[in-house]
């Protein structure tokens, strides 16, 4: 057993390499040219190409890369926020301008965040330069002003103070200012090309297609008759044939998508430029060319198609003898990063895996081509035009106004009426909401809405899907870091020691506060920082001691056990911080006020390897650390973080956060440079990550709502050169978070009720987890975290209904977090805490960790007294299992929709049965097997979404191997119950 502090577990090392990224995974600029036959060149462009990185998999080992990154960008169920949020709701509307002069507006909302209960403010800023929307913590106790929500958009000054709007029409023009960030619907071009054909003009003059290309169009979508078509068009005739009698349509996650096909386009024998047919793929931002031949022949370069308006290019080739597709992605300079990347190789074998990645490719490459300069400055002063004329109309109509009303312009967001004009406001609302749901309603059935979530694949197993890991865990966490497959926890009890599901064992009792720690197995070291104020101090214990006291139960050690584990020289300590990658060295910077402490430990393989046999478990590793150098700073580090030189040598930094900057300091030399300074009044500094794109050395920067990337270029024997860099980006948060972790490709923002996930290389927001009373607890390698039990099912559409009628200036009962039975009676409620496995979140399939301290030794005794050993809970089962369980649940399913349940009946049922831990409706108790909980989250989720009552078995035997596990996230719906009940 102690061989396992001999290396670093496969889960560890992993977690050293979570801020290891690369671009190169997204293609490389390549100036193409194309000549034509004679040689003669005729066009030539810069491309980013994406042909499946050839070095993808040489760090890969062991295992292979596993496709879990396939996600649309900013879908529009999460960025929608005006027509998911406010229509039909309540909310308020104002107008303004700037200390520029530049109109704006800003629109303010109380609503229950995705129906769990959580009420939050969701503001959004409507500006020249685009929108901004953030969501604001709700208080009972403390209304928002307008004033404080501009403040945290960074608007602080103005031209005129905001004024609300009472027109209920207002609804309309704003839904048209949030229309402009792009179509929810989508048209693409498909191009075929015989083998050996070079220019535009021989690949628009094929009439017919081949039998491989008709499959190709045929995995595409459905073949519809244009005249008479009354869905999306994408811009063809469907009245009078004039361009062709058929088409490719289908819908993918909602949205519409209309193919424009170049063998299905109108063709002319005199016209040899087919202009008929590059009118409607000439002016497609995004182009599928389909290609005959082998691999061998001339290939398509995107400098044969002439044409300004397309941007990318997906070259497809097919293969008869193993029935594959070949992809490679052809974009022009200016298009911002955009995913999946493509596999390496970039075959794909599964006809189905390939569509759906080929179309999620195509909508975020268009999405992606909104935002370079030539559509996003004819965005920009479209928005600036509407915005402007908008203003002018309405202004006149607000000066006039002279009511009790306009005296909230510059107050509450959410205030009172006055009992004089409490009628008239009523009677307003009512309008309004009216107005809005009609205005929804409208706006749905013409399609410019995504489609209900609902309709979608709801068994998908997504990347950042949760896993229970302890039920009922009624401490107040303090930190914790992982130990193998256990979790170190500090706790208000004392340290413990967890496993999944398993009696916890107490490590150390509860004189011992313990405020951050670090396990690191390679070096069989636990770094804590304990105790507050000057008591504070560095305490380093060694891992076999710790384990030789769980295994022999000799003693709980207390805090007058641990004095010769005292780091000298670190009393008063406020924070600490260790170097993520410590192959050669351990480096530990101590900030105590304003100074700097760096302390090292020398690696040493032979320790880790003998220590558990040699050394006993009363001998400190104090002895082995040296005191390098102290560095005086002008205040106190908020947020400090070791950045590894690309030697190590002497190239070494540490960024500090504090007052309204972020510095980068020379360990070696102690000199500090201005890495970025933050231009707001108020400051939250919230993380700065250290990550490498390609062995070179960056930083996330996280503020307020802001992450921005700074890439750090060492120079002249370390010193750094902070210097703008086209590598370096920034994006914004939805929400002000309190933690963030990265974990390539993505990083994900902790807030107290959601988890925001984006991509690291743009930015880009894939989705919004909501998680009410979230708490972070671990994420050095697997990802811990504690919150209430899930709460089931959405409202009853009564409730709904009074909900979208009422003011939400006071929220009711239905608004509110709703608390088990236990609060009510004076108990405090019970969080589960929950774990997302590291593997799952970068893709990769790894080795699983060594067996945790707890496995092997703890003993449980049965009812009748006999001990046996706990059965070990796996985290994932074979795939026998897992079919084994799909199909019986497939058949219960299948079972239950023969018949559905009414939803009166369901919501009745809801209402009565008290949402606890125990309710077997909740799908998330861990004490039931496999079965139970699956079938349950099922019946749950037929009940509360009136899932389809088709009982054709196909439509699930797709879905065997993706089963929902029981976790705290609930599906997030578009549309609220009351506008599908309308549908």
């Amino acid at each position: 057993l102690m061989k396992r502090f001999s290396s670093s577990s496969v889960s560890e090392d992993l977690g050293c390499r979570r801020g290891e990224f690369s671009r190169k995974h997204y293609g490389s600029v390549e100036l193409l040219i194309s000549s034509d036959a004679d040689g003669a060149i005729q066009r030539a462009g810069r491309f980013r190409v994406e042909n499946g990185s050839s070095g993808e998999n040489t760090d890969c080992t062991p295992g292979t890369w596993h496709r879990t990154d396939v996600h649309l960008e900013n879908p529009e169920y999460h960025t929608r926020w005006y027509f998911k949020y406010f229509l039909g709701k309540v909310h308020q509307n104002y107008i303004g301008t700037d200390a520029e002069k530049n109109p704006f507006f800003l629109s303010v909302v109380l609503s229950d965040q995705n129906n769990q209960r959580v009420p939050q403010y969701h503001s959004i800023l409507w500006r020249k330069t685009g929108t901004q929307k953030i969501c604001l913590p709700y208080s009972p106790t403390k209304t928002l002003s307008v004033k404080s929500i501009l403040s945290a958009m960074s608007l602080d000054k103005f031209e005129k103070s905001p004024r609300e709007i009472f027109h209920p029409e207002i609804q309309k023009d704003l839904l048209v200012l949030e229309e402009q960030e792009g179509s929810v619907n989508f048209k693409f071009g498909v191009l075929y090309a015989k083998d050996g054909q070079l220019t535009d003009d021989e690949m628009f003059s094929n009439e017919m297609g081949s039998e491989s290309f008709q499959r190709f169009l045929h995995l595409l979508g459905d073949t519809i008759t244009l005249k008479g078509w009354t869905g999306y068009r994408g811009g063809l005739d469907t009245k009078n044939d004039t361009t062709g009698t058929c088409s490719i349509y289908t819908v993918f996650q909602g949205h519409e998508i209309m193919f424009h096909v170049s063998t299905m386009l109108p063709y002319s024998r005199e016209n040899k430029q087919q202009v008929e047919r590059k009118r409607h793929i000439g002016n497609d931002i995004v182009t599928i060319v389909f290609q005959e031949g082998e691999e061998s022949s001339p290939a398509f370069k995107p400098s044969m198609i002439r044409s300004h308006f397309t941007h990318i290019f997906a070259l497809v080739r097919y293969n008869k003898q193993n029935n594959s597709y070949r992809l490679k992605i052809f974009s022009e300079e200016s298009v911002p990063l955009f995913g999946p990347p493509l596999p390496s190789p970039p075959v794909f074998t599964n006809h189905q895996e390939f569509r759906d990645f080929v179309l999620v490719k195509l909508i975020n490459g268009e999405k992606a081509t909104l935002e370079t300069p030539t559509f996003s400055q004819k965005r920009q002063r479209t928005l600036d035009m509407l915005i402007r004329s908008l203003y002018q109309d309405l202004m006149p109509d607000l000066h006039k106004v002279n009511n009790m009303l306009n005296r909230r312009s510059f107050s509450d967001v959410l205030p009172e009426s006055p009992k004089s004009t409490r009628k008239k406001e009523e009677a307003r609302q009512a309008e309004f909401v009216r107005l809005g749901q009609a205005l929804k309603l409208k706006t749905t059935v013409k399609g410019d809405a995504t489609a209900n979530l609902a309709t979608t694949s709801f068994c998908k197993k997504e990347p950042w899907e949760s896993q229970s890991f302890c039920s009922n865990f009624p401490h107040e966490i303090v930190c914790a870091d992982s130990w193998g497959q256990s979790l170190l926890v500090s706790t208000d009890a004392g340290i413990l020691l967890i496993d999944d599901d398993q009696p916890s064992v107490q490590v150390f009792d509860k004189t011992l506060q313990i405020k951050q720690m670090h396990v690191l197995e390679a070096l069989d070291l636990l770094i804590a920082r304990t105790d507050k104020g000057k008591d504070s101090r560095i305490l380093v214990f060694r891992l076999s001691a710790v384990q030789k006291d769980i295994e022999t139960k000799q003693m709980i050690r207390s805090k007058y056990d641990c004095r010769e584990n005292k780091l000298e020289r670190t009393k008063g300590c406020h924070l600490y911080a260790i170097n993520t990658h410590h192959g050669s060295e351990l480096r530990i910077v101590v900030a105590i006020r304003n100074k700097l402490l760096l302390v090292t430990k020398k690696y040493n393989p032979c320790n880790s390897l003998t220590s558990s046999s040699v050394l006993s478990s009363s001998e400190s590793p104090v002895e082995e650390f040296q005191y390098i150098r102290e560095i005086c700073l002008s205040d106190p580090p908020v947020v400090m973080t070791l950045v590894d030189g690309p030697t190590e040598d002497s190239d070494n930094m540490i960024c500090v956060a504090y007052r309204h900057q972020f510095d980068l300091v020379n360990e070696s030399t102690g000199e500090s440079c201005r890495l970025h300074h933050v231009e707001t009044n108020k400051v939250n500094f919230v993380a700065a990550i250290d990550v490498y794109e390609d062995g070179e050395a960056g930083l996330l920067l996280c503020y307020n709502y802001v992450c921005q990337y700074r890439k750090v270029y060492p120079f002249n024997g370390g010193c750094p050169l902070i210097q703008p860099s086209a590598y370096d980006f920034h994006f914004s948060w939805n929400q002000v978070p309190y933690a963030v972790v990265c974990a390539f490709p993505y990083i994900l923002a902790f807030t107290t009720d959601s988890i925001e996930i984006r991509l690291v290389v743009n930015g880009n927001l894939v989705h919004t987890a909501v998680v009410p009373e979230l708490q972070l607890v671990a994420s050095r390698s697997d990802i811990y975290f504690k919150a209430t039990a899930a709460v089931s099912g959405s409202s009853d559409s009564n409730s709904k209904e009074k909900s979208s009628r009422s003011s939400p200036q006071t929220p009711t009962a239905y608004e509110m977090p709703e608390c088990p039975l236990s609060s009510l009676e004076g108990e405090v409620p019970c969080k589960n805490l929950y774990k997302i496995p590291l593997s799952n979140l970068v893709g990769r399939s790894i080795e699983r960790p060594l067996k945790s301290p707890l496995a092997p030794k703890v003993i449980t005794t049965t009812s009748t007294g006999i001990a046996s050993l706990p059965v070990t809970h796996s985290l994932s089962l074979s795939r026998m299992e897992i079919k084994e369980i799909a199909s019986r649940t497939r058949k219960e399913l299948l079972g239950l929709l023969d018949e559905p349940i009414p939803k009166t009946e369901s919501a009745q049922k809801q209402k009565k049965v008290p949402r606890r831990q125990s309710d077997p409706k909740q799908g998330a108790v861990r004490s039931t097997s496999s079965d139970r909980i699956i079938s349950s989250s099922f019946e749950s989720y037929s009940e509360g979404h009136n899932l389809s009552t088709s009982s054709d078995p196909n439509t699930l035997s797709n879905r065997e191997e993706s089963i929902p596990s029981s976790c705290p996230f609930q599906l997030i719906s578009l549309y609220d119950e009351d506008i599908i009940d309308l549908k």
